[in-house]
């Protein structure tokens, strides 16, 4: 079973400063970056079917769709604290 760790208190500062982007590169993925640059996340995708179904991998509007929905989550967060 993993081991799971609990925070006590305050929530830290944030470590990914807001706003956060969206970049293609090489395409092939989307990477969505912090207001440092610090990359957060790669959303692959593959726009040939044949390779996309053999590598069960997203379209490039499926990926760019969750990368922009990603980037949005500071502001989405912010409203709800």
């Amino acid at each position: 079973m993993p081991e799971t760790t609990r925070i006590a208190g305050p929530c830290p500062a944030r470590r990914f400063p807001p706003p956060w982007t969206v970049e293609e590169h090489n395409d092939a993925c989307f990477i969505v970056k912090d207001a440092t640059g610090q990359a957060l996340a790669y959303v692959y995708f593959e726009d040939e079917p044949g390779r996309q179904t053999a590598a069960k991998l997203l379209t490039r509007n499926e990926a760019r769709r969750m990368a922009v929905n990603f980037a949005k989550l500071p502001v989405l967060l912010q409203r709800e604290g």
